[in-house]
Formats: C-alpha cells, structure tokens, sequence
C-alpha cells in the first residue's frame, strides 16, 4: 500500500456509539467464504432479505457485483484476487462503521487475505465475522449452477479456484455450515443465532 503522505483522516462530528445508538443498529461485517458453488451467495442473500424485513439495515457484497463496477480492472490472478479482497475489505469497514451489518459473499480462497480483512475490523473495534461454508469440491461440482467447474476440468479457464489454483479453508471461523447436509433456511437460522449472541442483532 503507498504512503498516503499528506491525506488525514477527517472525523465526523457523532462518535461511532452516538451513530449507532441514534440509528439503532449496530455496524459489522458477515464474510461468507467457500468454493464457487458452495451457496455462499444463495445463503448470503436469504440472511440480507431476513436482516431487511426485520427493519436492521444490512448491505450484500457479492464477489461478481463487485466486479461489474467497483473491481472491473481486476482479473483472477494472485495479485488481483489479493486487491479485490482488500478493496472489498475496506469498503466493508466504511459501511460497518456506517451502522450497516455487511454481508460479504466472496470465494477469497487465501487465508492471508480474509485474516487482513479480519484485522482492519478488529483494529477499527468493528465485529467481524467469518462463515465458512464448508461444502466439499465433489457437491459444488454436481451443482456447478454456471457450469464453470466444467470449463475449468476442460482447460477452458485458467486459475479456478479448487481444480488448478488453492482453497485455504478458515482456521477459525466463527460459524461453519456443512451445506450438503444442511438446507438453506437452517443455515440462516445459524448465522442469525451467532449474530445475536455477540450482540450485533436482537433475537
């Protein structure tokens, strides 16, 4: 990262308690990470529409949104996947401080990326929550909604994730969801019970 040399922080005139106490909310971030076709997206959406219709403000990223605008000069390299987690990373930190509760949706298949993206919340004393959704490579291949696993045994893709490039699953993560086993409802039901248990919702 360059020196930002003379660019200062400017601080607001509401402090974050003051912020998050006026708004009645609390600000975090929900990283979901998995193999593509894991159900990261599917489950992260069906907890952003069960935050929303009980009034708390809540936010998805989604690993191919943001790459329509906010990452479209990124490509799937090392480099450029470590950036699109950093730049994701950061944006989250801003809406978490905002009040919103994020809900990440990214494969970000490099340990040390996601561990980054954990310290700048902890620096910030923003919650930070990391969902491992732990399907096995076999299940996402069956499933292959996008039919990528296909191209990727085929050589059409370079790089994919799982077949010809790492997953480094979580060694800590703060929820787990064995997908193949589990419908998405359940899984849900699991992030929401871990989100009220550290305070970030009410039950």
């Amino acid at each position: 990262m360059s020196d930002p040399g003379n660019i200062t922080w400017h601080e607001g005139e509401l402090s974050r308690a003051e912020r998050f106490d006026a708004l009645r909310c609390n600000g975090g971030t929900v990283w979901f990470t998995g193999l593509s076709a894991s159900g990261k997206s599917t489950i992260a959406s069906a907890l952003e529409a069960r935050l929303i219709r009980r009034g708390i403000h809540a936010y998805r990223l989604d690993g191919d949104n943001v790459r329509h605008g906010l990452n479209s000069n990124l490509g799937f390299s090392a480099d450029d996947r470590a950036e699109n987690i950093r730049r994701v990373g950061e944006v989250a930190r801003l809406f978490a401080d905002s009040g919103c509760i994020v809900i990440a949706s990214f494969i970000s298949p490099y340990r040390s990326d996601r561990d980054a993206v954990r310290q700048l919340h902890e620096d910030a004393g923003l919650a930070f929550v990391e969902v491992f959704v732990d399907t096995p490579i076999e299940v996402c291949e069956q499933r292959d909604p996008k039919g990528l696993y296909k191209k990727a045994r085929a050589g059409e893709i370079a790089g994919f994730t799982g077949v010809d490039d790492p997953y480094e699953p979580p060694t800590r993560a703060e929820v787990v969801l064995a997908t193949e086993r589990t419908d998405v409802a359940s899984c849900v039901e699991r992030v929401a019970e871990h989100l009220a248990t550290i305070g970030l919702i009410s039950q």
